[in-house]
């Protein structure tokens, strides 16, 4: 074996290329290194997929843990968009010249160092306070007397000092959301360089016919990514934010609290870590492979000469495509049908985008479901949803071979019966949780203020309270109270989580004398049918994303298919720029600025300043998110009814033409066919007419003024050339390769010359 290893490495370069042998034993490690980057880029491209959709399901542990509003969240998430297009057209330009491989490896771990910069964030802040008047006497069993606020008392008085604004301006938690921002930004920025260079190393070095079957492996791998993001952001927002460093039993609120803050951080360093690995094998792998074409025998070397030659052409050919780029991106948008449609995604995107950012935020605001809870269902039950129907809806497409009409018909068709489905959406709902002096009065009856004046009562006025305060309690009665001392309780019992307050005087305002005075420690739980209202609201939902994901890929062709072969690439590039620029960017934060304007009470920063909402008005919530979806979606239908209208008439038009030159084609072979009495003996004429249906271009063809055109003409046409006899009695055949415009053209230049002969051997 060594000695068949020595001789094979001494042979000659050119001398390998030309033994079969040598072929044969090359081509198995090839194969081998191109499958192994395949694996490769599989893996990250499921490591950056859930990275991805775990920064969506943090986004309210963040928001609490920073105070910060949605709109200053949506600005956070939508960074990422920002480093990405930053850098997109560059790499994807100049990426190609380099070692690609080497590039996604750098990508991966600039990914893998934003994700671990974003957790590393928690490590600084300190840990997470949250107010409650608990705290002050945690480790005293005395009785609580809330009335009297203890954050007002003297002698545990929190309000800073003139000597601590200095440090409460360089608090930790202040501005720490920035590196947030920063490490969102730099895993973008990484994320440029894997899907480009990634499918184009597959495209360059696959046989044309794997290329395809390769690229659909990565797109079904990377539905995993989303899936697996949101079980990993249930997990997360289940553990305390603190886990390890404080003891779970001091810890007075739930998963379900608006203050509750999850391990936001921890699914971020595991992120880090996959994207880590996932960057390892590129740096091994070779920057290009040879071609798996039927050829492998072809040499993938050229002598120096050739090579320079072959640069001073590609650069040639780069300043061409430089100088044609402005004409074809004119040429791109100067196409009705796919300007429209690009017009039609960008409204499209903005309500995905909204409605894919903040729809956990919005199971727990409207129905009171934990977030830990709603990123389950999500994973579970919405995302295998979308992928079955992105996949039946290529097998339709494949299974009926629908055309671009079709397509388009079917991807409006579906895209509207699942708009129509949302509309239901606003029907399953619940009402505001009883919350005195915000949603009901203290007396029970409902009304809804924004005032902060509100909060106070007659049964409350004498307790100094804070209005700042959020450390609701529950009373029997189903009310939920800002504070302890919101309800007037004079005493309490228990510690902890099961600490109850009693003798609450705004309680017994409510309620006639004899029942419970008592309250005990979280927000009241939503009415029993709030949770016959979540199942059909997750039935409507899962149902109208199955719906929506069937048109995805016959939409996909649509835009692929109405644009000239030469401006797909264009296309396609330019739809990714100007719908993530213009979608991806502005969209959570303009759902966020309008969500904080359904806001009943914000939390107050520790130095001042707004902090994250506590309590939403879930009614006005419901009808500006689901409405603002729908408002967009619902815009975009009037494009793509443009883009079926436009399709309609110009295949209409097509088929017309084919019409035509069908109508054509018969008289043209019934003139060749026939045969005239004293032609027996002589050689047989033929007229052969190859159309190529690929090429045709839509081009009318002008009538002609001298009636050639006319069926009768052309068979009289045809006969006459049929009837001369050429010297020598050899056969004429006249082929007309284009359109039958083009035989009809030449037809009276033939009639003409076989004239001529005729009265010549007359």
């Amino acid at each position: 074996m060594e000695e068949v290893m020595l001789d094979s490495s001494q042979m000659t370069s050119q001398q390998a290329l030309c033994d079969p042998s040598e072929q044969q034993s090359r081509k198995r490690p090839q194969l081998s290194t191109l499958k192994l980057f395949i694996v490769a880029l599989s893996f990250a491209y499921f490591s950056k997929a859930l990275t991805g959709t775990y920064m969506k399901s943090s986004i309210t542990q963040i928001e609490r843990r920073f105070d910060l509003s949605s709109s200053q969240i949506g600005l956070i998430d939508g960074s990422f968009e920002m480093g990405n297009l930053l850098f997109l057209a560059v790499v994807s330009h100049f990426g190609a010249k380099l070692h690609r491989p080497r590039l996604i490896a750098v990508g991966c771990f600039l990914m893998s160092v934003g994700a671990f910069l974003t957790g590393l964030t928690h490590f600084f802040m300190g840990r997470y306070t949250y107010d409650t008047v608990i705290q002050a006497f945690q480790n005293n069993s005395v009785s609580i007397a809330a009335c009297v606020d203890p954050l007002n008392i003297p002698e545990i008085q929190m309000e800073p000092s003139v000597e601590d604004h200095a440090a409460c301006e360089r608090e930790s938690s202040s501005h720490m959301w920035i590196y947030v921002f920063l490490g969102n930004a730099l895993r973008g920025i990484g994320e440029t360089p894997v899907t480009p260079l990634g499918i184009s190393y597959i495209d360059d070095f696959a046989k044309a016919e794997n290329s395809p079957f390769y690229i659909a492996c990565l797109q079904t791998i990377t539905l995993l990514g989303p899936m697996f993001g949101f079980l990993l952001g249930s997990y997360c927002a289940r553990l305390y934010v603190d886990i390890g460093y404080v003891d779970m039993e001091s810890v007075t609120i739930t998963s379900k609290d608006a203050r509750w803050v999850g391990a936001w951080w921890l699914g971020f360093l595991v992120s880090s870590a996959l994207l880590l690995v996932s960057s390892i094998p590129f740096w091994f792998l070779p920057r290009s492979l040879p071609k798996q074409e039927g050829e492998e025998g072809k040499p993938t070397a050229t002598p120096d000469g050739e090579g320079d030659t072959l640069n001073s052409n590609h650069n040639l050919r780069l300043t061409e495509i430089a100088k044609g780029f402005l004409p074809s991106l004119k040429r791109l948008l100067g196409t009705p049908a796919y300007f429209l449609l690009l017009c039609g995604n960008i409204l499209k995107f903005n309500s995905f985008i909204g409605l894919f950012t903040f729809k956990a935020k919005y199971m727990e605001q409207q129905f009171g479901q934990s977030a830990s809870r709603a990123n389950f269902l999500i994973g579970v039950v919405n995302l295998p949803a979308v992928a079955v129907g992105i996949f039946l809806g290529g097998l339709l497409m494949r299974r009926y071979k629908l055309s671009v009409v079709s397509g388009a018909q079917l991807s409006f068709a579906t895209s509207f019966v699942g708009y129509l489905l949302l509309l239901l959406q606003f029907g399953t709902k619940c009402d505001n949780v009883p919350v005195a002096g915000l949603t009901v009065s203290y007396n029970g009856t409902r009304s809804v203020s924004y005032d902060g004046g509100t909060l106070f009562s007659d049964c409350n006025r004498d307790c100094s309270c804070s209005a700042e305060e959020w450390d609701p309690v529950c009373s029997d009665s189903g009310i939920t109270y800002v504070s302890p001392c919101m309800a007037g309780c004079l005493s309490s019992s228990g510690r902890g989580k099961n600490t109850v307050f009693h003798n609450c005087s705004c309680v017994s305002a409510s309620f006639p004398a004899g029942s419970s005075m008592s309250v005990r420690l979280g927000q009241c739980p939503h009415a029993k049918d709030c949770s016959r209202s979540f199942t059909s609201y997750m039935a409507v939902s899962v149902l109208s994303s199955f719906i929506n994901s069937l048109g995805a890929t016959p939409g996909y062709m649509v835009i692929i298919r109405c644009i000239s072969p030469e401006l797909k690439s264009l296309a396609l590039g330019i739809q990714a720029l100007v719908t993530r620029t213009l979608g991806g960017i502005p969209a959570p934060v303009y759902f966020g600025a309008l969500i904080d304007l359904t806001c009943l009470k914000w939390s107050v920063k520790r130095c001042g300043g707004t902090g994250a909402c506590r309590l939403y008005n879930s009614d006005l919530y419901r009808i500006i998110f689901l409405g603002l979806i729908t408002c967009l979606s619902g815009s975009s239908y009037f494009f793509v009814i443009a883009v079926i209208i436009l399709l309609r008439r110009q295949f209409r038009r097509q088929e017309q033409e084919k019409e035509t030159k069908q109508e054509l084609k018969p008289f043209v072979e019934t003139g060749a066919g026939s045969k005239s009495p004293k032609l027996l003996h002589d050689p047989k004429v033929r007229v052969k007419v190859e159309k190529d249906e690929g090429e045709a271009d839509g081009r009318e063809t002008p009538p002609r003024d001298d009636g050639l055109t006319s069926p009768n003409n052309t068979q009289a046409l045809i006969s006459s050339s049929s009837s001369s006899s050429p010297p020598h009695g050899a056969n004429v055949e006249m082929v007309c390769k284009e359109t039958v415009a083009q035989v009809e053209k030449e037809m009276p230049d033939h009639h003409t010359t076989d004239k001529n002969e005729s009265e010549k051997g007359s």
